[in-house]
């Protein structure tokens, strides 16, 4: 479970690296080269929330908003599935907002 944890707080860090490298969220998304790496980066860390719920981890899954889940799960089968379409918009309210809470979520149930 630990470990799961911190594979999405590194994958968030990444995230959080590549935008810095631009300065700003929608100027990673147009980049050629960090669009295509946060769109993995999600995809990542939707994933290790799917294995914590396959493990049965549900009293630590029941620390997240399961709306916060839900959205990061459909973001992630657009970016898996419907890759060209996904909404620039869509990633920046993902980054801008989710990203930040989760990351602050896992901090506290690591502590």
């Amino acid at each position: 479970m630990k470990k799961r944890l911190q594979s999405i707080l590194v994958s968030i860090d990444d995230i959080e690296y590549f935008i810095q490298q631009k300065g700003k969220i929608m100027m990673a998304l147009e980049d050629r080269i960090l669009k295509p790496a946060i769109r993995m980066k999600i995809i990542t860390i939707s994933e290790q929330f799917n294995k914590l719920k396959e493990e049965n981890e549900f009293e630590i899954l029941s620390y997240f908003d399961k709306e916060d889940l839900r959205g990061m799960n459909a973001v992630r089968n657009f970016i898996a599935h419907d890759y060209d379409s996904v909404d620039d918009e869509i990633l920046e309210i993902v980054l801008r907002i989710h990203l930040p809470k989760l990351k602050s979520d896992i901090l506290q149930i690591l502590n």
